[in-house]
C-alpha cells in the first residue's frame, strides 16, 4: 500500500455519493507498500479501504482481482470483499485513476513473525489454492519468469548504485533460475505477494488475507516458495529451517505437495527471490519524489538469494 495521488475532500464526497455506506467521518493515506495509493475510509457505515491503482496493475485485470476475492469468501477464505455501489458497479473511477472500495478487516500483521504465525500461514495458503481451483478465469503472471530478464534491464544502468557488482550477480542468477525452472507442475490461483503485512492476526488467530493485486494462475508451489522467502528468514537474513517445516507442514496438512514439487522447491525459491529483489530494486530506483510511500531495500533479497542459490533440495526447507 502507498499513496500516489492525493483525494481532495470534494473529489472523495463525490466518490460516495454512488454508494449506501454513509458519509466520510475520517480519511487517511496508508504508507505502507509500493504499488496502488491506499486510503483507510470511515464513513457513517463503517469502516473500509479505498484503493486507486497504479504503476503496473493493468485495468483490465482489475474486475478479475475483485471477482477472485468475492469467490474466495464464499468459499470460506476471510478476505477483503469488493463494496458495490448502487448500480451495482465494484470498480469505479476518482481521480483519474481505476478506484474501487473494499471491506475493513479488524486485526493487525505481525512487524515480528514468529513461529507461532507460520503454521497459520501455511494453512491459509493451501486453502486459498483449493478454494480457488473452481474460480473459472485465469490469469497469467505478469511478474513471472518471462518478465525477470526484461525487468532487470531496465535496471540495468544504474543497479550498480545501490551495490557494486549487483547486475553481474543477477544476471548469472537468472541465467541459472530461468534454465532449471520446473515445468508440469500443478498450476492454479495464487495470491502471489503473501508477505507478513498481507496477513492480519486478531487474538493470536490469523483473521484475513489482504492485498490480492498480484494473484495470478501459476505453478502453487511457487507460491510456497514466496511465502517461505517472506516469512523464514531472520533479522539478521538467516534462514529458519523451524519456521519453515512449520509453514510447509501445515500447508500439507490441507494440500500435500508431490515428489516434484517438493523436488523443485530450491529453485522456486531462487525464483521467488529475484522476482522482489528485481522489482524492489526497480522502485528503489524510480519511486518518484514526494510519494507517500515506504521503499524496500532490494538488498535483503540479495541475502535471501544466496540462501536458495545453496540449496541443493528440500532438505534446507525442513522437508
Amino acid at each position: 500500500m502507498a499513496v500516489y495521488t492525493e483525494v481532495t475532500d470534494d473529489a472523495l464526497a463525490a466518490f460516495l455519493a454512488d454508494y449506501d455506506i454513509g458519509t466520510m467521518v475520517a480519511f487517511r493515506g496508508i504508507a505502507e507498500g509500493v504499488e496502488n495509493s491506499n486510503f483507510s475510509l470511515r464513513t457513517t457505515g463503517g469502516d473500509f479501504i479505498l484503493t486507486l491503482y497504479e504503476k503496473r496493475v493493468d485495468p483490465h485485470d482489475l474486475p478479475w482481482f475483485l471477482g477472485l476475492m468475492e469467490h474466495l469468501a464464499q468459499r470460506g477464505l476471510v478476505c477483503p470483499q469488493p463494496v458495490h455501489g448502487r448500480d451495482g458497479a465494484a470498480l469505479r473511477h476518482l481521480c483519474g485513476r481505476h478506484a474501487a472500495i473494499t471491506t475493513f478487516l479488524p486485526g493487525v500483521w505481525p512487524r515480528r513473525v514468529r513461529q507461532s504465525h507460520c503454521g497459520p500461514v501455511g494453512t491459509a495458503l493451501a486453502k486459498l489454492h483449493l478454494a480457488g481451483a473452481d474460480y473459472a478465469p485465469r490469469r497469467a503472471n505478469a511478474l513471472g519468469p518471462r518478465s525477470w530478464m526484461p525487468l532487470l534491464d531496465r535496471c540495468r544502468a544504474r543497479a550498480d548504485e545501490v551495490q557494486a557488482g549487483l547486475t553481474l550477480e543477477l544476471d548469472h542468477a537468472l541465467v541459472a533460475i530461468l534454465s532449471a525452472w520446473p515445468e508440469g507442475l500443478p498450476v492454479g490461483h495464487i495470491h502471489a505477494d503473501l508477505f507478513p503485512d498481507n496477513v492480519f492476526f486478531l487474538d493470536n488467530a490469523l483473521s484475513g488475507l489482504i492485498d490480492f493485486y498480484f494473484a495470478a494462475t501459476d505453478l502453487l508451489a511457487y507460491d510456497v516458495a514466496i511465502c517461505l522467502n517472506a516469512w523464514c528468514f531472520e533479522p539478521d537474513f538467516s534462514f529458519n529451517v523451524t519456521k519453515s517445516r512449520a509453514l510447509l507442514a501445515a500447508y500439507q496438512s490441507v494440500r500435500p505437495l508431490s515428489a516434484a514439487e517438493q523436488a523443485a522447491l530450491p529453485v522456486l525459491c531462487q525464483g521467488a527471490a529475484i522476482r522482489f529483489l528485481l522489482t524492489r530494486l526497480f522502485d528503489w530506483l524510480n519511486t518518484p519524489a514526494g510519494a507517500l510511500v515506504t521503499r524496500k531495500d532490494p538488498l535483503e533479497y540479495r541475502r535471501r538469494l544466496r540462501f536458495h542459490m545453496s540449496a541443493t533440495d528440500g532438505r534446507a526447507y525442513g522437508l
